[in-house]
C-alpha cells in the first residue's frame, strides 16, 4: 500500500521458432514488461517484426480500427467482451461493419469539405452581387482586362482613376469596383486600385447574374448539407451499436500486434533468441509456469538494490515501477502520476492523497451547501458514458471525495451557501446549541493553552470569532504535514543509502522544523525573546550544522555548496511552512464572496417592502454571486490544495523519476484477461 510493487528480472532464451509461443504466453500472463535489446554483440541483434499473412491482416485491421475509435470516440458501460465472442466478430460481419462505419466517416468529411468550398463560392457570388452584371462580362478576355476589387474606399474611385476614367469603363458599388481596360493601360489600373486600398476578387466560373448562380449554389448547398447529415446520423447510430464491439476488438488487436512486433525489443540470432524482463515478485511462480514447456531457459531473480551510496557512475537499470493500491485509495494515483512515478523503492503517497488532499480541499472552501452540490456533480458524472473511461472514473471519484470532506467541515463551521447555520431561524440550530452545551464553554486545557486555541465550541466561525485560532490551525497544520514529508523522506533515503545518509539529508530537517517550530512557538506565547539563546534554537543552529554536512557530503554540494546553501534553505523551509496560511487566506475570501451574495442579492430581496424589480434584482444577483462562489470554490481551493501536496509536502520526499511498468500487450479494459 506505501511500497511500490517489488519487481524481479525475468530471463528467458529458447529456438527462435519458440518466439511467437513465448511471447504469446508473456502477454497472456499480463505482467511482463520487456527491457528493449541494446547491447549489440557479433551475431546477435534485435530481431524483426513478423512478417506473415496473419501479422499483416492484423495490422491492416488494427489500422482501420484505430481510425475508428479515434472518430466514433466510443464508449463501454457494460463490461469486457469474451475473448470467444470478439474472435467470432472478427472472423463474422465485423470486417464489413467497419467499412460501413469507416464509410459513414469519409461520407461526412467529403461533404464537411464540399460544403466549404460552395460556402466559399457563395460568399464570394455575394460579394459580386451589387455590380449587378453578368459574370461572364466580369472575366477578361484576349482584348480586354478585367479587375473586380474589393474596398472600402469605392466611393472614391472616380476621383483616384481621374483622367484615366476615360480610357476604361468603371463599374463601382458599396464595397466594391469593376474595372474593364485595354492591356496598355492596366499597370495604370492596378495602380490606382492599390491607391483605393483593393482586394482582388476571383471570378468564378459561372454565366448569367451573380443571384442566378447563388440560387443554383444553394439548391446543391441544400443537398449537400442533407448528405452531410444523414452520414452524422448514420455515424452516431453506428457509433452507440458497435462502440463496445469497436473498443474490444481494439484491445484484443493490440495485443496480437504486440506479439508481432515485441521481436524489435529482443535479442535474436540465427537460431535463438533471449528476453530481458522485468515481472512482479508476486508472479514468479505464474511466470515460470506459462513458460517452463516452452522456453529452453528462464531465470527470475528479484532486484536487489545494495547501492547505499550516492555514487552516480553505476548503470544498473532499476526496475519499472507498479502501484498496488486498494480500491478506495487507487482513484488517487491519479494526482501521483501528475508529478511522475515514484521512484522504484520509495514510498507510494496514493494512500496520504487519498486523505489529506480531500480533507485539506474541504478545509479551505468549508460550506456544506457547496459540498453537497460537488458530490451531486460527481454523482451525476459518473452517470454519463465518458465515466466508464479510467481516468474519467478516478477523476470523478476524487470529486466526490472533496465533496465530502467540504460538507465535513461546512457542517464543523456551520457555513452553508455563505449562510451561518446556527442561528435561530435556522433548522440545525439546536444542533449546535447542544454542541456548545456539551462543551460548557470549554474545551481541554491542551487545546486552549498549549495550543492556544481559545475557540471553545462547535461551530467554529473561521471568517469571525475564530479566525485567530483558523491562522493557528492552518500553521499547525503545515508544521504536521511538512513533518510527515520528512519522516516519508528519512525512511526512502535509509532504503536507498542506509541510516547515516538518511539522518544528515533529512534528520537535519526533521531537527530544524521542530526545534524552530518550538522556539517561535515560545516566543509568540512571550516564554522568550525571539532572539533569546533557548535549547530549541541551539537545536536549530545542530539541525543546520547537520545539514550543511548532508548537503557537502552526501548531496555532493561539496564543502563550499554546503554552506552556502544550507542557511538559504532553512528560510526555504519557514517559507513552506508559512505557506499553508494559504488555507487561511483563500478560506476566508471564498467565505466572504458568499456573504456579498447574501449582503446585495438576498437581503435586497427579501427586505420588508421589496418590490418586484428588487426581488428579481436581488434574485439574480444572488444567484450570479453564489454560481461565481461556486465556481471559484471549485477551482481556486483544487489548486492551492494541489499545491501544498505537489510542492511543499512532496518536494520534501518525492522522487517522480520512476519507470511506469507497462506489460507486454497492455491490460485490458474491455476485453477479457489481465485487468
Amino acid at each position: 500500500m506505501f511500497d511500490t510493487v517489488a519487481m524481479s528480472r525475468l530471463a528467458v532464451a529458447a529456438p527462435v521458432n519458440r518466439m511467437e509461443d513465448v511471447l504469446r504466453a508473456c502477454v497472456s500472463a499480463g505482467c511482463v514488461h520487456i527491457e528493449t535489446y541494446s547491447n549489440f554483440e557479433d551475431g546477435i541483434s534485435v530481431g524483426s517484426a513478423t512478417d506473415s499473412d496473419e501479422a499483416n491482416s492484423v495490422s491492416s485491421m488494427l489500422a482501420k480500427v484505430r481510425a475508428a475509435v479515434s472518430a466514433f470516440n466510443p464508449v463501454n458501460g457494460d463490461g469486457p467482451v469474451s475473448i470467444k465472442r470478439i474472435k467470432s466478430l472478427l472472423g463474422g460481419d465485423f470486417p464489413s461493419q467497419l467499412d460501413e462505419g469507416l464509410q459513414y466517416l469519409d461520407t461526412q468529411r467529403d461533404a464537411e469539405a464540399e460544403l466549404a468550398l460552395l460556402d466559399e463560392k457563395i460568399h464570394l457570388l455575394g460579394r459580386l452581387t451589387p455590380l449587378n452584371m453578368p459574370l461572364e462580362l466580369l472575366q477578361s478576355s484576349e482584348h480586354v482586362e478585367v479587375y473586380v476589387a474589393e474596398t472600402s474606399r469605392a466611393s472614391k474611385a472616380n476621383s483616384v482613376f481621374g483622367s484615366l476614367t476615360s480610357k476604361v469603363e468603371l463599374l463601382t458599388a458599396p464595397g466594391v469596383v469593376a474595372v474593364a481596360c485595354m492591356p496598355a493601360d492596366a499597370a495604370e489600373v492596378q495602380m490606382a486600385l492599390g491607391e483605393l486600398g483593393g482586394k482582388a476578387v476571383q471570378i468564378p466560373s459561372f454565366t448569367g447574374h451573380p443571384k442566378e448562380a447563388m440560387e443554383t449554389l444553394n439548391k446543391e448547398r441544400a443537398a449537400v448539407s442533407g448528405q452531410l447529415e444523414e452520414a452524422v446520423e448514420g455515424s452516431s447510430k453506428w457509433g452507440e451499436v458497435h462502440g463496445r464491439n469497436l473498443l474490444a476488438i481494439h484491445e484484443h488487436l493490440s495485443r496480437e500486434d504486440a506479439i508481432y512486433t515485441a521481436p524489435t525489443q529482443l535479442a535474436v540470432s540465427n537460431q535463438a533468441f533471449a528476453l530481458d524482463a522485468w515481472v512482479p515478485t508476486s508472479k514468479e511462480v505464474l511466470i515460470q509456469g506459462a513458460l517452463k514447456n516452452i522456453a529452453s531457459h528462464v531465470e527470475v531473480a528479484p532486484f536487489v538494490d545494495d547501492h547505499h551510496h550516492h555514487d552516480d557512475d553505476h548503470h544498473e537499470p532499476t526496475p519499472p515501477v507498479a502501484l498496488e493500491n486498494g480500491t478506495i485509495s487507487q482513484p488517487f494515483e491519479l494526482m501521483v502520476d501528475l508529478v511522475g512515478r515514484p521512484a522504484y523503492g520509495s514510498f507510494d503517497p496514493t494512500t496520504f492523497l487519498m486523505f489529506t488532499f480531500p480533507m485539506i480541499y474541504g478545509l479551505i472552501l468549508g460550506d456544506f451547501g457547496y459540498g453537497l452540490i460537488i458530490l451531486m456533480l460527481g454523482m451525476w458524472l459518473g452517470t454519463k458514458p465518458f465515466a466508464a473511461d479510467p481516468v474519467a472514473k478516478n477523476g470523478i471519484t476524487i470529486l466526490k471525495w472533496m465533496g465530502v470532506w467540504c460538507i465535513i467541515w461546512g457542517l464543523l463551521f456551520a457555513e452553508g451557501f455563505g449562510f451561518v447555520w446556527d442561528e435561530s431561524w435556522s433548522p440545525l440550530a439546536p444542533l449546535y446549541e447542544w454542541t456548545k452545551a456539551m462543551t460548557d464553554g470549554k474545551l481541554p486545557e491542551f487545546i486552549t493553552n498549549t495550543l492556544g486555541m481559545s475557540h471553545t465550541y462547535i461551530p467554529f466561525h473561521r471568517a469571525s470569532g475564530a479566525l485567530q485560532d483558523y491562522v493557528l490551525l492552518s500553521v499547525y497544520l503545515g508544521v504536521l504535514h511538512l513533518m510527515v514529508g520528512f519522516i516519508i523522506g528519512f525512511i526512502n533515503v535509509a532504503k536507498a543509502h542506509g541510516i547515516v545518509a538518511a539522518f544528515f539529508e533529512k534528520g537535519s530537517w526533521m531537527i530544524i522544523l521542530t526545534a524552530g517550530f518550538l522556539h517561535v512557538y515560545g516566543f509568540l506565547t512571550g516564554v522568550h525573546p525571539v532572539f533569546a539563546v533557548t535549547t530549541p534554537g541551539l537545536a536549530v543552529l545542530v539541525g543546520i550544522v547537520c545539514l550543511i554536512i548532508g548537503l557537502a557530503v552526501f548531496e555532493k554540494f561539496g564543502w563550499a555548496g554546503g554552506l552556502i546553501m544550507g542557511p538559504i534553505e532553512t528560510f526555504g523551509l519557514l517559507a513552506n511552512t508559512l505557506s499553508y496560511l494559504r488555507v487561511m487566506g483563500v478560506g476566508v475570501a471564498g467565505v466572504k464572496i458568499a456573504e456579498v451574495s447574501i449582503t446585495m442579492g438576498w437581503e435586497t430581496m427579501t427586505a420588508s417592502g421589496a418590490g418586484i424589480l428588487e426581488i428579481i434584482l436581488g434574485a439574480v444577483l444572488f444567484l450570479f454571486i453564489q454560481a461565481f462562489a461556486l465556481a471559484l470554490g471549485l477551482l481556486s481551493p483544487s489548486i492551492h490544495a494541489a499545491r501544498l501536496h505537489f510542492v511543499e509536502w512532496m518536494g520534501k520526499f518525492y522522487d517522480g523519476s520512476g519507470r511506469v511498468f507497462a506489460p507486454l500487450g497492455g491490460r485490458t479494459l474491455h476485453s477479457e484477461g489481465q485487468s
